[in-house]
C-alpha cells in the first residue's frame, strides 16, 4: 500500500494532540533555558527568525517584556548581522546577552549565520529546533528541542503554534526563576495553559466553521488585509504570512493604528479585513474602526476571544476564552484555515512549492 501524504490540513486539525504534548513535555526545553539565564545573569534576549519563526520571535520578544520584566528584542537576522548591536548603549555585556534562534528545520541560512555571528561577539546563543542534529545547532552553545514531530508540508502551521507555545513556557520558567512570579501564579498561569490546549479541538472547530460560513466572501476578495496591535502584531504577521503563500492573494497587513494612516484610501467594497482583537487598551479602538470601514466594505471579520455584543456570521467569537499571552495561539487557525482551505477551493497544491530556488536553507532542507 502506498504511503499517504502528509497534508497541511491534516498538521491543522492535528494542533488538540501535539500542544498538550509539548506542555506535557515542557522540562525538556525549558528547564535548559532556565538554567543558561540563571548560570550568566543574562539582563537581555535578542530572538531570531525568518518567516513563520521570526513572527514568534516578535511575541516571544512581547512575552519576556511584559511577563517577565526583561528587555527583549526580536530581529531579522540578516538585518541584525549587517546593522545591528546585542546593545547600542554599552551597558549591558555581550556575555550577558541571548541570542536565541528559533528554526523548525534548523536549515534557515540566516539564522545559523546570525546564530554564528553571536558566538563570535561573546553573546550566549541557543537555538530551539525540530531536528537536534540540524545545521544550527553547529552553530550555538545550546539547543533545544522543538518538540512539533514531523511537519513535511511546505506551509509550517501545527509548527508555529508548537513555538508559541514553547516561547511562552520559556517566559513562565523564567519569570518564576526570577521572581517576577510566585509559585502559585506560576502553578495557575500553567493550569490556564493546559485547559487551554485540551480544549484547542474546539478552536480548531469554531475557526473551520467560520471559514466555511465566509468563504464565498473571502475567496472573491481582491485583496485581504490583516490589522492587528500589541501581542497579536507577530499574529498579524503570521496571518499574512499563511495566506499569502498558500491562498496566495495580494494580502497586507497593519498595525491597528497604522492601517488608518494613509492605507484606508485604497479600501474597496470588495477587498476583506480581518481585525484580530486581543484583550489589550485598543480594542476599544479598534471597534471604532470596524464601524467606520463597514461604510466602506461589507467584509470586515473581528477575530477575539473577547465576547462581542453585536457580533455576526462574519465574526469569529471563540467560546473559550483566555488571557492575551495565549490568545495568540487560537487567532492563528483561522488564517490557516483560509490559507489552506482557500487555496484547495481555487485548486492549489499547498503540499508543492511552486519556488524551487533554495534561498532560504541550506541544500540538505528537505522541504
Amino acid at each position: 500500500m502506498a504511503e499517504i501524504a502528509q497534508t497541511v490540513l491534516d498538521n491543522i486539525r492535528y494542533q488538540p494532540t501535539v500542544l498538550p504534548e509539548v506542555l506535557a513535555g515542557r522540562s525538556a526545553f525549558v528547564d535548559p533555558f532556565v538554567e543558561l539565564v540563571q548560570e550568566h545573569d543574562i539582563k537581555k534576549v535578542i530572538f531570531f527568525g525568518s518567516g513563520t519563526s521570526y513572527n514568534v520571535s516578535q511575541i516571544a520578544a512581547y512575552y519576556f517584556k511584559h511577563i517577565v520584566g526583561m528587555a527583549a528584542e526580536a530581529q531579522y537576522p540578516t538585518v541584525f548581522k549587517h546593522y545591528e548591536k546585542p546593545d547600542w548603549t554599552g551597558l549591558v555585556p555581550n556575555k550577558q546577552i541571548l541570542m536565541v534562534g528559533i528554526s523548525q528545520s534548523g536549515t534557515s541560512v540566516s539564522t545559523c549565520e546570525v546564530m554564528q555571528y553571536g558566538r563570535e561577539l561573546g553573546c550566549r546563543t541557543l537555538a530551539i529546533t525540530g531536528d537536534l542534529e540540524s545545521e544550527i545547532t553547529h552553530h550555538v552553545d545550546r539547543s533545544v528541542h522543538l518538540l512539533v514531530g514531523e511537519e513535511l508540508t511546505p506551509p509550517e502551521t501545527k509548527g508555529y503554534t508548537v513555538s508559541v507555545l514553547s516561547v511562552y513556557l520559556w517566559a513562565l520558567g523564567v519569570a518564576r526563576a526570577r521572581g517576577a512570579m510566585t509559585a502559585d501564579e506560576h502553578a495557575a498561569a500553567i493550569a490556564e495553559a493546559e485547559d487551554f490546549v485540551n480544549d484547542f479541538q474546539s478552536i480548531i472547530d469554531e475557526s473551520e466553521a467560520w471559514y466555511e460560513r465566509n468563504k464565498a466572501s473571502i475567496a472573491h476578495s481582491d485583496r485581504l488585509y490583516v490589522i492587528g496591535y500589541g501581542v497579536d502584531y507577530g499574529s498579524m504577521l503570521e496571518g499574512m504570512l499563511k495566506v499569502g503563500e498558500m491562498f496566495r492573494v495580494p494580502t497586507i497587513g497593519y498595525e491597528l493604528e497604522e492601517y488608518s494612516h494613509g492605507p484606508t484610501m485604497a479600501l474597496r467594497d470588495n477587498q476583506t479585513l480581518f481585525m484580530i482583537g486581543s484583550d489589550e487598551a485598543e480594542f476599544e479602538r479598534m471597534l471604532v474602526f470596524r464601524e467606520a470601514y463597514l461604510r466602506y466594505t461589507p467584509r470586515v471579520h473581528v477575530i477575539t476571544c473577547k465576547d462581542l455584543a453585536d457580533a455576526d456570521d462574519r465574526d469569529l467569537v471563540f467560546t473559550h476564552k483566555v488571557n492575551k499571552y495565549l490568545a495568540p495561539l487560537a487567532y492563528t487557525v483561522p488564517f490557516q484555515f483560509v490559507a489552506a482551505k482557500g487555496a484547495r477551493d481555487i485548486f492549489i497544491d499547498t503540499n508543492v512549492n511552486p519556488f524551487k530556488e533554495p534561498l532560504a536553507h541550506y541544500a540538505s532542507d528537505d522541504e
